[in-house]
């Protein structure tokens, strides 16, 4: 994360000195002409020398605006951003306005509806082009389009941003979307958050021309480079935000037509919504019709005529707004005389647009279908509370095609092995329908590569992926590369990241998994590929589960809810969830720490009116071999038995190993045999000639029946359960001896286990 408190603060603080460059440089006329005009735009600059200095260097600079389409479009989106952008262009900037369509989709404008939204950005097109806009130096682009034809580009910057961002530090960012951090707030508010600081890196901009609203994104740009150590930061061009006509409306809202003017309001409408404004005698401060003068009518025809009787002082036409001021403070000026000569002048400005609504058939359509749709940013949440509880609860009847199902022998045999896999299943009767019904289900299964790998995530995924292709499965195994980036595995490096799934790839191939009808896939390159499916199921997903549901998802990163999470602690579940629709999954087959991630795709799917919801196979996770470790650890080597450990290793850990006797509960030897040894063998052999003989079990039941009756001793049970596990791994280390790439493979991830041993 950024390291200083400034920057944690967004601060929106100039820069200590001027740029080095900035401070010798002679500046010319031209260039301190171009200055004053790019400068008049904003309310605020950050920072002022920083602009003298591209200016001087850049003949035409990129300047980056935008817009949410979300509804009929008001004057303070329409015409000040065509005086602010013509002045942009006239100063030799190149401007591309960013059409926000999945920034809306995700801020839930229109209800979530991309074609409403598509429809409302091409009439705010028709509008600015009516109304005057120089669009010669002006490129319109539309985000998604734009996203989805270069993804590889954009969304690693993204989960970057997200990566080096506290999750509070984003959540301080709320206002650009009209929100407050104290909000109840939905997943999709992070990310739109990160996207949009992307999004000025993704489209080259030197300078960002935004409303004040939106500064707080625009410094986390900045900061972004500083953290980045990226040169060229952004040149922050904030403009004023006009107020709604209504005493204390701080901005024009679409939801209230008496506050705002809308861009084709009818000379009436516009007469009738200024005379009604909001406009106290005397008083500047707070008064939204001298504001409009300020900021509209003055820039716009560089003087405010005010047409009134002789006896009121007669006609005056003001060429400064401090003449103005000063006029209505003394009560020179009187209110209706100042809202008449308002309506005038934006009467004048709204005429052509008037005019293409009225002439031109596009436009006319466009209007009608933007005037019939509702305004509203409605979070469609999932409406149940099992749902936001992230309930495990069956359904209230089981499916009914399942219930009257009559199952074949075979099919009866493939259930069974398939449900031998999961310590829970979630939901048995969908699973017996589904083995039915499709000869060959697709199982998603996945891992991060983040280090060596131990027993857990090798034997016992050998073992569930051969019962599964056994049954009949194709298994999709998930490589989450990016996963494990978002999730700083190994630094949060992709390159050595990709060499640890590589090793990993060996280790189940020596181990003896049967890849027959196992595909795996990269993450990076599947999303990629397929990108534009991909993320808006991501923000779909989002947008529909508050922070509080997507937080107590953390579990399957490794992480409680209650820790100082980054943003990509929120991104992660959002987009582990949309892995299972991507790859068509009909089962999740992943360990117990998955399953409430797991749920929330089923929940999705009910929130979503989706059938075919995924079947959840949840197996056993492997505790550590020290008492009281809930699973093994990476980062302690005593705790984990890794797949190309040497005889001698296995066999000093597990002597080393938490092992009580007569006590099977909490016993990690006893679970090693029960689901890596019984799994694997089918049967678990003790020898010993004095202490009864040697003796084979076949059922998991009989060794807790002889260990708890001291039968079975700790050291009995010990040795046989190293014999075993090197009988399994003995494969493995012939494979990583006389392979090359196998041997070079284990020798690179050994040395960068050694640089990140926490991972």
């Amino acid at each position: 994360t950024a390291p200083s408190s400034e920057m944690e603060t967004l601060s929106a603080n100039a820069p200590t000195q001027p740029s080095s460059l900035t401070s010798g440089l002679q500046i010319s006329e031209e260039v301190e002409k171009r200055y004053n005009i790019v400068r008049s735009v904003a309310e605020q600059c950050i920072g002022d020398d920083e602009l003298r200095d591209l200016l001087a260097k850049k003949a035409a600079p990129v300047c980056y605006d935008g817009f949410e389409p979300s509804g009929r479009m008001h004057i303070a989106q329409g015409l000040m951003k065509i005086m602010n952008v013509n002045k942009l262009t006239s100063a030799g900037c190149r401007v591309k306005i960013w059409i926000a369509d999945w920034f809306a989709f995700m801020n839930n404008k229109l209800g979530g509806d991309l074609k409403k939204i598509r429809v409302v950005g091409e009439y705010y097109k028709e509008i600015f082009q009516a109304a005057g806009m120089n669009i010669e130096n002006v490129e319109f682009l539309w985000a998604s389009d734009e996203i989805n034809a270069k993804g590889a580009e954009y969304w690693p910057l993204v989960m970057d941003i997200a990566c080096r961002n506290s999750l509070a530090r984003i959540k301080r960012c709320m206002p650009i979307m009209g929100q407050s951090e104290t909000e109840e707030l939905c997943a999709a508010h992070i990310l739109y958050v990160c996207m949009q600081c992307a999004d000025t890196f993704f489209l080259e901009a030197d300078i960002c021309q935004l409303g004040m609203d939106q500064q707080t994104v625009n410094l986390l740009a900045r900061d972004y480079c500083d953290d980045t150590k990226r040169g060229n930061k952004p040149v922050i061009l904030s403009h004023h935000m006009l107020p709604g006509l209504q005493q204390g409306q701080k901005k024009m809202s679409k939801s209230d037509p008496t506050s705002a003017i809308f861009m084709e309001d009818e000379e009436a409408e516009v007469n009738v919504k200024i005379k009604k404004a909001y406009c106290p005698p005397d008083i500047v401060e707070g008064n939204p019709c001298l504001e409009y003068v300020k900021y509209i009518i003055l820039p716009w025809f560089s003087e405010f005529t005010v047409e009134r009787d002789e006896k009121y002082g007669g006609n005056k036409t003001f060429k400064s707004f401090e003449d103005i001021t000063a006029d209505y403070e003394s009560g020179e000026l009187h209110p209706k005389d100042l809202k008449d000569a308002l309506s005038k002048a934006l009467n004048k400005i709204l005429q052509p647009v008037r005019d293409h609504f009225k002439t031109n058939n596009r436009a006319k359509n466009l209007l009608k279908q933007v005037k019939g749709y509702k305004i509203t940013r409605v979070i469609p949440t999932a409406p149940s509370t099992e749902m936001d509880a992230l309930s495990v609860k069956a359904p209230s009847s089981a499916s009914s095609s399942a219930a009257g199902l009559q199952m074949s022998e075979e099919v009866v045999e493939k259930y069974q092995i398939v449900r031998s896999i999961g310590e829970e299943c979630i939901q048995e009767d969908e699973l017996k329908n589904l083995i039915a019904k499709k000869p060959a289900p697709i199982c998603y299964d996945g891992f991060e590569p983040s280090g060596r790998m131990h027993i857990a995530q090798g034997v016992m995924k050998v073992t569930n992926v051969n019962k599964l292709t056994s049954a009949g499965c194709q298994v999709k195994i998930w490589i989450a590369d990016w996963f494990a980036q978002l999730n700083n595995k190994l630094g949060g490096d992709l390159e050595r990241i990709k060499v640890v799934g590589e090793y990993f790839k060996e280790i189940w191939q020596a181990g003896g998994m049967n890849k027959d009808k196992v595909d795996f896939l990269w993450a990076s390159d599947e999303i990629n590929g397929r990108g534009n499916k991909y993320w808006p199921l991501v923000m779909d997903i989002a947008r529909r589960n508050n922070l509080r549901r997507i937080l107590r998802c953390g579990q399957i990163m490794g992480r409680s809810e209650t820790e100082v999470l980054s943003a990509a602690q929120i991104l992660y579940p959002c987009m582990q969830c949309a892995d299972i629709f991507l790859l068509e999954a009909d089962i999740c087959q992943l360990g117990m720490d998955q399953r409430k991630v797991n749920m929330l795709a089923r929940e999705y799917c009910d929130d979503i009116k989706r059938k075919n919801k995924p079947i959840i196979l949840s197996h056993h996770m492997l505790p550590g071999l020290q008492q009281g470790q809930e699973k093994m650890s990476k980062s302690d080597p005593s705790s984990a038995i890794f797949m190309e450990d040497e005889e001698a290793d296995v066999n000093e850990k597990i002597n080393k190993a938490y092992c009580p006797p007569r006590t099977v509960e909490g016993n990690p030897c006893l679970e090693y045999i029960k689901y890596i040894v019984l799994p694997r063998f089918s049967e678990f052999k003790v020898e010993n000639e004095k202490n009864g003989g040697n003796k084979t079990f076949k059922s998991f039941e009989e060794i807790a029946a002889d260990y708890e009756s001291g039968e079975l001793s700790p050291e009995d049970l010990k040795k046989a359960l190293m014999k075993a596990l090197n009988i399994t791994l003995q494969p493995v280390r012939d494979h990583f001896k006389t392979n090359e790439r196998a041997k070079n493979l284990l020798e690179q991830v050994k040395v960068i286990t050694f640089f990140h041993p926490w991972f």
